[in-house]
């Protein structure tokens, strides 16, 4: 069950109640859920309302906890094709429960609840049965790692988020359908995924296909997911929007990740773990081919940073360090979490990526947030088809020639006050091994002193290390990328500091 991108702001995460599966089928097609967002955009909206029986809504955590659903139950277990959905019981935090659809050959069907779809541990007593309109959500399986065995592949629970495993890896940070207002002084508003419609996958098939209706008081969302396993699993996303109202800061294709701390902040945390984090930086690349690499951090206060694009090529939340070592955390395996990485489908035009970093203390708290923000305002009436594609596994699906920035370190100067940086890059194709490497740093304030590179002779990369002199209490913005003569060799280091 996921608690923490609630908790990280101060909220709970509610489905958004709805009407109950239609009795009989119905047919789909591929502009079904779009004329439903459609239809909801002209009626004004209509808040969630728990629907569910007290058995189910006053269930603790660790009672929901202790409710699974059974395996032979899986819909699509026995009719031959590579992928099983199963479903999440309605109750805890879920009390709006979710209608579920099955498409089959144009026709949609209503999935039913039943207690007896779920087997209950000794915490909890069989549920009784109750009418019922939905589920909380649901997951794929698909033999992922190998193929006598249905990994789980995705699951859809909680608002609109959604989240995936590539091979290898382990749950980590999560995907959203929307954000809207996040770190605005008047709070987030969470839109939700309030019905699905799963597509019957054919024999053989390499993918499925996930249609959902989203709803909030700002925006209607029409979204269709074609999600393709591998080692490195791929999300293609359609979205077709229409805003009620005008939305100050539209959110596309957020991530939402975890950072407690790292080799560059360990705040004062006393933890027996060297690292705790889902991601450690943000990636983004530019189409005039720019690269550039902001290393996350927990800061003490609220921070939000906002890259303007001309141009964007991709953005992500990665996990860059893959070495066991830097986390020794034998339960929670930080060095498996995957990594996403977001490609438009088409011209997004002018825009910035923010990044949002939440003070937390805690690591079951999502406390990152990275999302595309377009430059043209979001007014009422507005429509959006917007499409993009989200890569999840241990590594970018495309292999940048240059250097990347692999560690940053922060560690008190030679003089009263100075921040001493020591970063590290990896070998980059092409890269000189005797010739001159310079670093060039850059910073918005202070002064610069101390600019050292040398070869890593471990790595095989270069170390770059400089100091930074504050102007007095004023915030600086650092930035760094090593060059021989003319050549560029690295992408483009980013770091905040803050006094």
């Amino acid at each position: 069950m996921w608690a923490r991108g609630a908790c990280a702001l101060g909220l709970m995460w509610t489905l958004t109640a709805c009407a109950g599966p239609r009795a009989t089928t119905a047919s789909f097609g591929p502009e079904t859920v779009r004329e439903r967002a459609r239809a909801l955009a002209r009626t004004p909206y209509q808040k969630p309302v728990a629907s569910l029986p007290p058995a189910y809504a006053q269930l603790t955590y660790d009672q929901y906890r202790d409710i699974r659903f059974r395996p032979e139950r899986a819909r699509w277990r026995d009719a031959g094709v590579p992928f099983q959905a199963q479903f999440f019981a309605p109750g805890f935090y879920y009390t709006s429960p979710v209608p579920m659809h099955e498409v089959d050959a144009g026709r949609a069907e209503p999935i039913r609840f039943s207690p007896e779809l779920f087997s209950y541990g000794p915490l909890v007593k069989e549920l009784p049965a109750a009418p019922i309109a939905g589920f909380a959500g649901f997951r794929l399986s698909h033999p992922l790692n190998r193929p006598d065995y249905y990994d789980e592949l995705v699951a859809f629970l909680g608002a609109s988020y959604f989240r995936a495993l590539g091979r290898g890896s382990v749950y980590g940070l999560s995907a959203r359908g929307l954000a809207i207002d996040t770190a605005l002084p008047e709070g987030e508003e969470f839109p939700v995924f309030r019905e699905f419609w799963l597509e019957k996958p054919a024999a053989g098939a390499d993918r499925v296909v996930v249609h959902a209706l989203m709803d909030s008081p700002s925006v209607t969302g029409a979204y269709r997911f074609v999600i393709v396993p591998g080692e490195r699993t791929v999300m293609e996303v359609d979205a077709e929007l229409h805003a009620r109202k005008a939305i100050k800061r539209l959110g596309v294709a957020p991530l939402t990740s975890m950072y407690l701390f790292g080799e560059n902040d360990r705040g004062t945390l006393e933890d027996f773990r060297p690292e705790v984090h889902d991601s450690d930086g943000l990636a983004l690349w530019m189409k005039n081919g720019e690269h550039l690499w902001r290393p996350l951090r927990n800061p003490s206060h609220l921070s939000v940073s906002s890259f303007q694009v001309d141009g964007l090529h991709a953005f992500g939340l990665m996990q860059r360090d893959r070495d066991f070592r830097s986390y020794e955390d034998l339960e929670a395996r930080y060095d498996k979490r995957p990594g996403v990485w977001v490609e438009p489908v088409g011209d997004w035009g002018r825009g910035a990526v923010q990044l949002v970093e939440i003070p937390s203390h805690q690591e079951f708290d999502d406390n990152i947030v990275a999302y595309w923000v377009p430059e043209t305002p979001v007014t009422a009436g507005t429509t959006l088809r917007l499409g993009w594609k989200l890569t999840w596994g241990n590594s970018s699906p495309e292999r940048a020639r240059e250097s990347l920035a692999t560690a940053t370190r922060v560690a008190p100067g030679s003089s009263p006050g100075a921040r001493r940086f020591v970063l590290d890059f990896s070998p980059g194709e092409g890269a000189p091994t005797q010739a001159p490497v310079e670093a060039v740093v850059s910073t918005t304030s202070g002064r610069i002193v101390h600019p050292i590179t040398q070869r890593n002779e471990m790595t095989g990369g270069w170390r770059a290390t400089f100091e930074l002199v504050p102007e007095g209490n004023t915030p600086a913005e650092l930035r760094c990328f090593l060059r021989s003569g003319s050549d560029t060799l690295t992408e483009t280091w980013s770091y905040p500091w803050t006094p």
